[in-house]
């Protein structure tokens, strides 16, 4: 039987209220409160009235999840990359969190990561005055990473940005120290060293926490407006160095050359003045030994001698003509016919003497011929 029904009042919940309308909702409250203040240790109130704060174990149960909150919020994790910076009420403290799952009590402590193994690049371009009063136009790439997370977030407000101006600073230094020239073409390289290790002393200086790891020049040319102006000096530069080259290379070619021919010289100049002494030291002492022996027997030397200028002579020449003293006729002296005959050997002194004898017999007779002739004339 529903509890409306008649002779249900006693399953009323909400008490026997006749014809009074609907329950009260501020009664049914306060039913439900003192039914959760006895769940929880509380006590009612005498009557029926409202229910007293809230009771010991109520404060206990909040405080442990309050407790267990606090302890969850303060776990974090730090990566391997990472390294955190404790600040303890706005101070740094000076141990770094590691890698790991690390607690820090909220309110108290406040950890900032800082990525300390990230390489990263700050791009550079200015135009630079050089120290022969050109103007360069220089783009560089600056790599680098953190090196102290502390001093990289408590030194230096915005060092990003500080980064950027000792770029700026150490550059114009470089380059106002060095001729165009060096900055555009070979010394790039060693421009480019330099200005990383004057970069580094300044951020160090500075105290931000950067290591700067390498120093890259992009590029460095001349500016637009007088781009085509440098195109044709490079150009007129490098016709130079080619004559240059080219003329190094002639004279390295021609001064060996030369040199070896003038050493030729001085030694086939030493060499005749040495045959020549040798020649003349020989003919000496020839003349003096043919000095002694003709001195002993002139007649048989002078004789020697004609018949050794004759054997001079006739080696050669193939033909021999003679005058014929007081006549008109020449004799000839077929020498060609008789080597001819013999052309493997020789003359000899024998033939040679042969020769002679019969050249004087000939030339006895045409004399006596011609004294006859005369005498009958």
């Amino acid at each position: 039987m529903a509890w409306n029904e008649s002779g249900g009042d006693d399953k009323d919940p909400w008490g026997n209220r006749g014809n009074q309308g609907p329950p009260d909702l501020d009664e049914a409250m306060r039913k439900l409160q003192s039914q959760l203040s006895g769940l929880f240790g509380g006590k009612r109130s005498s009557g029926g009235g409202g229910v007293k704060g809230p009771s010991q174990g109520m404060i206990g149960l909040g405080v442990i999840a309050a407790v267990v909150i606090y302890v969850i919020a303060g776990v974090y994790q730090i990566d391997e990359q990472e390294r955190g910076v404790v600040f303890r009420f706005g101070e740094v403290q000076p141990d770094l969190k590691t890698a790991g799952l690390k607690w820090n009590p909220r309110f108290v402590d406040r950890v900032e990561k800082v990525n300390v193994t990230q390489v990263q690049s700050h791009n550079h371009q200015a135009l630079m005055l050089t120290k022969d009063e050109n103007i360069v136009d220089v783009s560089l790439t600056v790599q680098w990473v953190i090196d102290d997370a502390a001093a990289f977030l408590v030194n230096v407000r915005e060092p990003r940005k500080s980064l950027s101006q000792a770029t700026e600073s150490a550059l114009r230094h470089v380059a106002g120290s060095a001729t165009m020239n060096e900055v555009i073409t070979d010394g790039r390289e060693a421009i480019a060293i330099e200005v990383q290790e004057r970069l580094q002393r300044y951020l160090k200086s500075y105290g931000t926490g950067i290591q700067v790891t390498k120093v890259n020049i992009d590029r460095s040319a001349p500016p637009v407006q007088v781009q085509d102006a440098f195109n044709d000096v490079q150009k007129a530069k490098e016709d130079r160095q080619r004559f240059e080259n080219q003329a190094i290379a002639y004279a390295q070619q021609v001064v060996p050359e030369a040199r070896g021919r003038a050493q030729r010289q001085i030694e086939e100049a030493q060499g005749y003045r040495d045959r020549v002494i040798a020649r003349s030291d020989g003919e000496a002492q020839r003349f003096e030994k043919l000095l002694i022996e003709y001195q002993r027997a002139p007649e048989v030397t002078r004789d020697r001698l004609y018949l050794d200028a004759l054997e001079t002579v006739f080696k050669n020449s193939s033909k021999v003509m003679v005058d014929v003293e007081g006549g008109n006729n020449m004799m000839y002296l077929p020498l060609d016919k008789m080597t001819q005959r013999a052309p493997e050997v020789a003359l000899d002194r024998d033939v040679v003497r042969a020769a002679v004898e019969e050249l004087r017999r000939e030339l006895s007779n045409n004399r006596s011929t011609n004294t006859r002739g005369r005498s009958n004339n």
